[in-house]
């Protein structure tokens, strides 16, 4: 709670925050809702602040809700005040010498002015509308007084100028103050929680879509609109914490000045999702007894909503939990001062969109002190960059800190949501990525033991496909995945009968931390026997270990991790002239997957594809783009928008491919019946996406599915193999198909 019991109620007090100085005036115990639009006395009292604290950008009006007004709302007021202040003190309007020079009438118009001066601070739009009328009728008079009249002239004159007179002028309707609604509208922030939350919906604004989001006890509204001079689109959300009814209110604000006194310690937040059932408990136990002892009657289900409110505001993370929990989130974006900027992300339908929630400053630090809790990494001046990774209720998210003196204006955030469930190849193919060909040769390299590298830029989906390509990998084979910020979903695998083996190592952003640095843990890896190694990022030191373990690995095990690249040359110029691997080792890389955001022709939209899938030969010794050391096995074409085989890969001229052929009986030599099998798993692969469609039920694009789809297509393989001694797509698919159709049956 801002203020104290014992506070005088309209009392204020000014504090600087996030470079700004912010009034906060107490209404607590006010009869009134604080509104500066609806209420004549509220704006007086504010003119009078202003009028005293010119200095002021922001003014928050505390009650059980707390009513932010921002500097641009403050801006108004700040003019009508400063013009008061004008009137009173320069100019003297309520001296007789002003006023008239003709004694009988200085009493009117005395009278007038101080109704007029009163009425500029309750308000200014019929104080603007009486002072017109007034000068009309004195300066119509046969015999007007040329001083007074000047005086109103040149006072009509200065409010005219003010944004408020200008904005609303023309709308006015003498008595009424709803226009005062449509500039000064106030961020809503319940006085439990931080941020601040404009629930007022621009009304030139058009509403393009809206969903819920959340559970059923928790669910919030999300409105996205499109506004016509924006060319991103307004996410609009209202949680249910801005819904509550004043009761309600009430009873957060007295648990939550309880549970603050008693946040856990650092060490409870190693395990935070244990941290926050006990605390969800004791929230629980605690909001009964108080709504008991205030005689409310709560139920149930109100009492788990209000304890979930509690906890998110206490030892969780806030608004930003809100988002999360929406599928269609892929990055959300704060950047510093996050207390006088709105928080941005990007859309999976609408791309990049500005939000309705301002954080504040106490959000910013109490997260960055939370995950150097949880990820026990440093965050100081020493090391102002902090990656680690987050997981609520089944939501994952990636992320990064960055504060002074890398960040000047302080603490800025990156959050990436993955997906609540792993990519799939199919899923790919329905969203266009890649098609069912390209598909069918990546099932068929990682079933034939591939080194590979998937190479992107920021933002282009390589961890996803390689999760995508995990999948591939058959359940009887151990997987181990070296990570530095844990974001491939080693979990959900293990829960679907994986074998999987999750190591989280030294960022290399930090130069010194109690955890094993990559390098280590690439080795240690080849130490745990058997394994398909997967490395979520190759960013520095571990690219030697790496390229170790690809040769050691070669025709054993798949090993495979991503690249920030462009280009297959992309790939060894930062393998190679960056990250100092030698390059008879990068020879090693046996196939790399290019994937790259393609923008629309009106630049404002992007979509993720597979740009080119090629193979390193193994000829060359310097470099491998003058001495043909890359071949492109797909490429993608911009015009079709999909991947195209080359004519290397249609006639036979893969020496990776030729390669895995080449230790399977019935394959060695029969291009044929190699290229039969590409061509048969692509089109498992989109008979998955056809049974989706089919049957409406797109669950079947999941991992959970497509993990059964791979099963049945390996063991129906596996007994084509043995009757007629190569798998023939013409007995292995109708198979298949039969067994999945009847798997769906009971999926």
């Amino acid at each position: 709670m801002i203020f104290e019991k014992k506070a005088k109620i309209y009392s204020y007090e000014i504090r600087r925050e996030g470079g700004e100085n912010v009034a906060y005036v107490n209404y607590l115990g006010a009869p009134e809702i604080p509104s500066i639009a609806s209420s004549p006395s509220v704006m007086a009292r504010t003119m009078d602040l202003l009028g005293e604290s010119a200095n002021v950008s922001r003014i928050v009006l505390v009650q059980q809700r707390n009513y932010n007004y921002s500097s641009k709302k403050v801006n108004y007021l700040l003019e009508i005040a400063g013009l008061f202040t004008y009137l009173m003190k320069q100019e003297k309007v309520l001296s007789v010498e002003k006023l008239s020079s003709r004694s009988d009438e200085a009493a009117s118009r005395y009278e007038f002015m101080q109704y007029f001066m009163q009425l500029i601070k309750q308000d200014p739009l019929m104080a603007y509308n009486k002072l017109r009328t007034n000068f009309l009728e004195e300066n119509s008079r046969e015999n007007k007084d040329v001083v007074y009249t000047g005086l109103l002239e040149k006072i009509l004159e200065m409010f005219e100028k003010t944004k408020i007179v200008q904005e609303l002028k023309d709308s006015y309707s003498m008595g009424s103050r709803k226009n005062y609604e449509k500039i000064l509208y106030p961020d809503i922030v319940p006085n439990f929680a931080f941020a601040r939350l404009v629930s007022h919906i621009p009304s030139d604004s058009e509403i393009v879509d809206q969903y819920e989001i959340g559970k059923d006890l928790d669910k919030s509204t999300v409105t996205v609109l499109k506004r016509p001079t924006e060319l991103k689109y307004f996410y609009h959300i209202m949680p249910p914490e801005y819904f509550l009814n004043e009761d309600m209110q009430m009873l957060l604000n007295l648990a939550r000045n309880v549970l603050i006194e008693h946040q856990p310690k650092a060490e409870e937040f190693t395990d935070p999702q244990r941290t926050r059932q006990v605390f969800f408990n004791v929230a629980r136990d605690l909001l009964g007894e108080l709504a008991e002892t205030k005689k409310m009657g709560i139920s149930y289900g109100d009492l788990n909503k209000l304890a979930n409110i509690l906890v998110r505001h206490t030892v969780g993370f806030g608004l930003m939990e809100v988002l999360l929990f929406d599928k269609n989130i892929q990055d959300i974006v704060l950047n510093a001062p996050i207390s006088r900027n709105p928080v941005f992300l990007r859309h999976g339908k609408y791309d990049e969109c500005e939000t309705n929630l301002i954080l504040s400053q106490e959000d910013g630090e109490s997260w960055a002190a939370k995950f150097r809790m949880i990820s026990g990494r440093p965050l100081d001046e020493a090391n102002p960059v902090l990656d680690t990774d987050l997981s609520l209720d089944g939501v994952r998210a990636r992320i990064a800190v960055v504060q002074r003196p890398l960040s000047p204006n302080g603490i800025s955030y990156a959050i990436r949501r993955h997906r609540d469930y792993p990519w799939t190849l199919p899923l790919f193919i329905k969203n266009k990525m890649l098609n069912s060909f390209a598909a069918g040769l990546l099932s068929f390299l990682i079933d034939g033991s591939r080194t590979l590298i998937v190479a992107g830029t920021r933002s282009s989906g390589k961890t996803s496909l390689l999760g995508s390509l995990m999948l591939e990998i058959k359940p009887i084979y151990r997987i181990i995945l070296v990570e530095d910020t844990l974001e491939l979903p080693s979990d959900y695998f293990r829960g679907i009968g994986y074998d999987i083996l999750s190591m989280k190592v030294r960022s290399s952003l930090v130069e010194t931390s109690n955890e094993t640095s990559a390098e280590e843990g690439i080795r240690t890896s080849l130490r745990l026997g058997d394994s398909s190694l997967i490395v979520g990022e190759i960013r520095s030191g571990e690219a030697k270990a790496l390229y170790e373990a690809m040769r050691v690995g070669a025709l054993a095990n798949v090993v495979a991790g991503t690249i920030h690249g462009a280009s297959p040359y992309a790939v060894f110029d930062r393998v190679v002239n960056d990250l100092n691997v030698p390059v008879t080792s990068f020879k090693a890389t046996d196939i790399i997957v290019v994937a790259n955001p393609v923008k629309t022709p009106d630049g404002l939209h992007s979509q993720r594809r597979v740009m080119g899938i090629s193979e390193v030969r193994k000829h060359w010794t310097k470099d491998p783009l003058e001495e043909k050391g890359f071949v492109d096995l797909l490429k993608y074409n911009v015009e079709k928008d999909e991947l195209e085989a080359s004519d290397d890969l249609i006639n036979g001229n893969s020496e990776i491919v030729k390669d895995i052929a080449a230790g399977v009986k019935g394959w060695a030599g029969n291009w044929d019946a190699v290229y039969d099998n590409i061509l048969l798993r692509g089109k498992v692969k989109q008979e998955v996406v056809n049974f989706s469609e089919k049957y409406k039920r797109p669950e079947l694009l999941e991992a959970e599915f497509v993990g059964l789809s791979n099963i049945y297509f390996h063991k129906i393989s596996d007994e084509v193999t043995l009757e007629r001694g190569i798998p023939e797509s013409g007995e292995v698919f109708p198979r298949w198909k039969k067994k999945m159709e009847e798997v769906i049956e009971t999926f």
